[in-house]
């Protein structure tokens, strides 16, 4: 399992210029870094001197990074989506539908974005994974999404099997499942087993979003002007230095070993 770091704040390009840093130094020490951008332009691209794509490309040893295209994670997730059906329709309908014909609604980008982060989580190939997300409440909203879910099941599921519609149709639930899946389902199943999985990867999620050692954000402050002329990194030094100031106290410093890590390459990166 990876640990995924993320920053917050409201300079983006503080926030980018210590999310490469954190990514080289980690990668340098020896972990294996997959570095993550959400933002749909060319700065992170251009920052590491290299085109990024939706897969991950070698920077350097120890070090990949992705640029997270909501459209083609939508792709891919359809054909998921589709997958999943034909394993329980007899005669699936998606399949005349492409992913390339969908359209990005408002928000599936970080759900997208967060189902992204869980594959590449679940892979195995990486240490750590840093993600340069939007830094702001939407970052925040991305990674609650796994609670917000979790509860909306719970609590539907359980006002559906209450309500009058759904002992209405609870006694032809099995002879229609029969006939168009490959199951068959009893009303109790069909309460169950299609939110299994669902509620497996939601468990897993806010499990994760739990453990400190799992899932960590770093607030990024800075009070120059972004636009005065500065460059990109010297405005991540002296973020980094307010970072180190209000974070790295020597009582924080020894709360776990992933602060202390991320403490002294954020103080690498601000004596540059």
């Amino acid at each position: 399992m990876s640990q995924i770091i993320t920053f917050l704040g409201s300079d983006p390009q503080a926030r980018l210029a210590i999310a490469i840093a954190s990514a080289k130094k980690l990668a340098r020490l020896g972990s294996r870094v997959l570095l993550a951008g959400q933002d749909p332009g060319p700065a992170l691209g251009l920052l590491l001197n290299s085109p990024l794509g939706p897969d991950p490309l070698e920077i350097e040893p120890n070090l990949a990074a992705v640029s997270l295209q909501a459209t083609r994670l939508l792709e891919a997730s359809w054909e998921q989506v589709k997958s999943l059906e034909a394993q329980y329709l007899r005669s699936p309908t998606l399949k005349s539908v492409f992913g390339q014909e969908l359209g990005i609604l408002p928000g599936m980008d970080s759900a997208l974005a967060l189902n992204a982060l869980r594959e590449y989580d679940e892979s195995g190939r990486y240490d750590t994974i840093i993600f340069a997300g939007t830094g702001d409440i939407h970052s925040l909203r991305m990674f609650g999404i796994a609670e917000v879910l979790s509860w909306y099941i719970r609590r539907f599921q359980q006002v559906f099997l209450e309500s009058d519609i759904g002992k209405a149709l609870s006694p032809f639930i099995q002879p229609i499942t029969s006939a168009v899946l490959n199951v068959t389902w009893t009303p109790d199943s069909l309460a169950k087993e299609p939110t299994d999985r669902a509620n497996q990867l939601l468990a897993a999620g806010k499990a994760a979003l739990a453990n400190p050692e799992r899932v960590v954000a770093y607030l990024v402050t800075s009070s120059e002007n972004s636009g005065n002329g500065n460059s990109e990194v010297s405005l991540g030094q002296r973020s980094a230095g307010r970072l180190k100031r209000r974070w790295c106290s020597p009582a924080r410093r020894g709360e776990r070993s992933s602060f202390s890590r991320i403490c002294a390459f954020i103080g690498n990166f601000g004596s540059r």
